[in-house]
């Protein structure tokens, strides 16, 4: 069972990574997808959001 020090310190790695760097990587993903004819600009809206989401999920440990 994680002791509370674990939690605290999963916590702070969590907040280190901010919105800014989520938002960062998302945009450089988005961008080379467009780049490479993975997504068409028209369905930006969406496909940004489901990049935003997948990588947010993943660098804070959400399910």
């Amino acid at each position: 069972m994680p002791s509370t020090q674990n939690k605290e310190q999963t916590k702070k790695c969590n907040d280190a990574v901010g919105d800014e760097a989520i938002l960062k990587t998302s945009k450089e993903i988005i961008i080379k997808f467009i780049e490479t004819g993975k997504i068409n600009p028209a369905g930006f809206d969406l496909q940004f959001r489901n990049i935003y989401t997948s990588i947010e999920k993943t660098v804070r440990n959400e399910r």
